[in-house]
């Protein structure tokens, strides 16, 4: 008689005789259940989903606006040799003063009269009251410009940072005193022009006198808030009396958008593709898989193309800072305040939602989320924040939040596109037969179209360099 008892269970098994298939080979006759090929980097590309798409016809889209008479209120570009920073003498045309200004030889005298100075936090860069004698350039740092309220006190009025400008005006107009405070709110370098400087180099150059003489011009054209063209308009005006005659002028440049595109070559063996299509059809899944990464792309263009994408496209009187680092409730508020007119929806990287949260759970804040399908969506002041990924996070872990109104009859932001393409797949999207060659290796071409507009600069306000911590 076979005991088994001081065997250990290994050994068992290998001496008793098996009485039923066993599952490996039951396996090699059974039919697996699959999924489709899956894939990570599908995200929701909520700016796909929610922009108004615009036929496109031409491939170009024109944006016709009034004629405006703002001078430009870029920022300025430094580079630095160790501690020693420098203003790039061409990026001087990003003050209003010199916008299009060409004299190469005048900009780098210009830009050698700079003397750099250096703020601790709290440090008062400038003083109300004190002679308004100088123009600043802010190369590194925040700055809160900080002026009266209505009760006569003092209230931050903008925060100023990196590449901004303050007291270009002041050399051209008669302004005797300051009549804001500067403060550093961080360690802060700052760039600063004399105006002695600046007038000595007047006096030498006919064609600096030229382009002072065309910025007071400019200056003293009527127009409204916004630097459009004004239109003159009477109101309560007394019987019979004389009505102003007026026009509304136009841009004699209008911007032209043309439609980008996005492209990969698609290539299958036809054996591949003769043979290997149950459950599934090869070809169908490796051209689902090309279209989410175009899409994908696509919307990371949207984004961040230095030509089109939101990023870029912004007016810069449209970004703003927040006023210590993570973005908090007062920063949307804010955020509002200058895209006010039917804001559409906030656009933000998740980990600065994540960041929001923190500073709204640390307030004792808690916003209602919007229901949105089988999920919600986080919001503020009922305006909901959705998700994107192509928002890029820097080293210094900090990133941007958007918030934009959308639609061509609300002068927004619209996406463009074109439809009824040769071999159209999805809308603005193709695939077109490209050949075999000799090595029984199927191409085809897959493109999508694709670009995006702001109509007027108030549909898009950005809030830079927000900390979204570890």
């Amino acid at each position: 008689m076979t005991t088994f008892a001081n065997l250990p269970n290994s050994e068992i098994e290998g001496l008793q005789q098996q009485m039923s298939l066993s599952t490996e080979a039951a396996r090699k006759l059974a039919t697996t259940t699959k999924t489709q090929p899956q894939m990570q980097g599908i995200s929701s590309r909520w700016l796909l989903k929610l922009l108004p798409w615009i036929e496109t016809v031409g491939g170009s889209y024109r944006v016709n606006r009034r004629l405006t008479y703002m001078v430009g209120d870029g920022r300025v570009s430094f580079t630095n040799t160790g501690a020693q920073i420098q203003v790039i003498p061409q990026e001087l045309t990003e003050l209003p003063l010199l916008q299009g200004f060409e004299d190469v030889g005048v900009l780098n005298a210009l830009a050698g009269q700079f003397v750099q100075r250096e703020y601790a936090p709290g440090d008062v860069i400038i003083q109300a009251g004190q002679d308004a004698e100088q123009v600043l350039l802010i190369a590194h740092g925040k700055v809160n410009k900080i002026g009266p309220g209505k009760y006569d006190d003092q209230v931050v009025l903008a925060v100023l940072a990196d590449g901004d400008h303050f007291g270009d005006y002041a050399l051209v107009e008669s302004q005797d005193t300051w009549d804001v405070t500067l403060v550093a709110i961080t360690r802060c370098t700052i760039l600063s022009l004399p105006q002695a400087a600046f007038q000595n180099l007047v006096n030498q150059s006919e064609a600096l006198q030229t382009q002072v003489d065309r910025f007071r011009e400019k200056l003293r054209q009527p127009q409204n808030q916004y630097g459009e063209a004004s239109i003159d308009i009477t109101s309560g005006h007394l019987p019979e009396a004389i009505l102003p005659g007026t026009f509304a002028d136009y841009e004699t440049n209008p911007r032209e958008y043309e439609l980008s595109v996005a492209q990969t070559i698609l290539q299958m063996n036809t054996r591949v593709a003769d043979l290997y299509n149950e459950p599934m059809n090869q070809t169908e899944e490796q051209l689902r898989l090309t279209i989410e990464e175009l899409r994908e792309r696509q919307e990371h263009e949207m984004i961040n193309n230095r030509d089109f994408g939101l990023l870029h496209n912004a007016d810069l009187k449209q970004r703003i800072f927040t006023r210590s680092g993570p973005p908090t409730p007062d920063d949307l508020d804010e955020l509002l305040s200058i895209v006010w007119k039917e804001p559409s929806f906030f656009l933000a990287h998740p980990r600065a939602i994540a960041a929001f949260g923190r500073e709204c759970s640390r307030l004792g804040l808690y916003p209602d989320p919007i229901p949105m399908g089988n999920s919600a969506i986080p919001s503020w002041r009922g305006i909901p924040i959705y998700p994107c990924n192509k928002i890029p996070v820097t080293a210094q872990r900090t990133s941007s939040i958007m918030l934009m109104r959308v639609g061509a009859a609300n002068q927004g932001v619209i996406g463009l596109h074109k439809t009824a393409i040769p071999d159209e797949y999805q809308p603005s999207l193709s695939v077109r037969f490209m050949s075999i060659n000799e090595k029984a290796v199927i191409s085809y071409l897959v493109s999508v179209y694709y670009s995006l507009a702001v109509l007027v600069p108030d549909a898009l306000g950005i809030l830079e360099d927000v900390e979204i911590g570890l």
